[in-house]
């Protein structure tokens, strides 16, 4: 069992949603990222169970892709909440610009939420009667944050770095840059006097050295060859939304390719063109191997797990 301190507790959630940290003193119940929309009623009643009578406060998200934010809406619905989101998201959010915001481009949904501030990398925060240094953690998203307690030498890394890896370097799908940026962090990361991570998915991890290394290896692999992220980012988008609908004609899933800008960039470096029905078939039979998170029933795909 991995000791935090008493006033931060982690809520370990599944594959389409990421990780929610509550965070309590005296003067504010404070949650960073609040999970998926489709798992928003159980955002809420873990929020609920853990905080008795006592409302919500304060939401904080690292970054704004739809499993990290998904319950926004609902938990300001059922408290009346601040929420602060990273600073160079303000403008989309405030215009409720879905294509900046990511969620057309994958496919997702996120129920619109509104904000009462912003966080930029330096800034100060005391969550949990705890002083926390918010830190740019830019390569899976532009905009991503992490958040620092030096005294108790705790890492909320969202997807900079799991235990065995980080989230997909979406920016370069788009043609940016996003290696040179995960690796960055990584730099970072590794300059911290850390003894817990509490990543984004996945349980808190103490072995940071271990994980790091993994991490810059996938960094390196992924920079020999970008249509190993473009692959790795199709195969995710695909599971997350079978995941969320259970099950899909295979000739909707070709649909949602050509409406998600992210993922038909994906199929793009991957050499579809218009080939596309013949490369998500591919995939998805990598994918409902006998080990695999994905199953195939005539027309259908479906998910196999929660």
């Amino acid at each position: 069992m991995i000791a935090l301190p008493a006033s931060i507790r982690v809520f370990e959630r599944g594959w389409l949603s990421s990780n929610n940290v509550l965070l309590i003193d005296d003067a504010c119940a404070a949650l960073v990222d609040t999970g998926y929309a489709t798992h928003a009623p159980q955002t809420v009643a873990l929020v609920r169970e853990a905080l008795g009578t006592r409302p919500l406060d304060l939401i904080v998200n690292t970054h704004l892709h739809s499993d990290h934010c998904g319950g926004n809406a609902l938990l300001q619905a059922t408290w009346p909440c601040r929420t602060e989101i990273p600073a160079q998201e303000a403008d989309a959010v405030r215009h409720w610009d879905e294509t900046r915001l990511t969620y057309r481009a994958t496919g997702q949904t996120c129920e619109r939420f509104t904000f009462t501030g912003t966080l930029s990398p330096g800034m100060r925060l005391t969550l949990g009667a705890l002083e926390w240094t918010v830190l740019g953690a830019p390569g899976h998203d532009p905009h991503s944050l992490m958040l620092y307690c030096a005294s108790e030498r705790v890492l909320i890394s969202a997807d900079a770095l799991w235990e065995n890896g980080f989230g997909v370097i979406f920016p370069e799908l788009n043609g940016d840059s996003g290696f040179a940026e995960q690796q960055a962090v990584l730099d970072l990361i590794a300059t911290l006097d850390v003894d817990v991570v509490i990543p984004g998915h996945g349980a808190p991890f103490t072995d940071v050295h271990s994980a790091l290394e993994r991490a810059w290896s996938r960094v390196a692999w992924l920079r020999a060859d970008p249509a190993r992220n473009a692959k790795n980012a199709l195969k995710v988008l695909i599971v997350f939304k079978l995941l969320e609908v259970r099950v899909m004609p295979f000739d909707a899933l070709v649909a949602m390719l050509d409406d998600a800008a992210l993922m038909r960039a994906a199929a793009s470096m991957l050499g579809a063109h218009n080939e596309t029905p013949t490369l998500l078939r591919e995939l998805v039979g990598e994918l409902a191997r006998a080990d695999g998170p994905l199953a195939i029933d005539g027309d259908c795909i479906r998910a196999r797990s929660a």
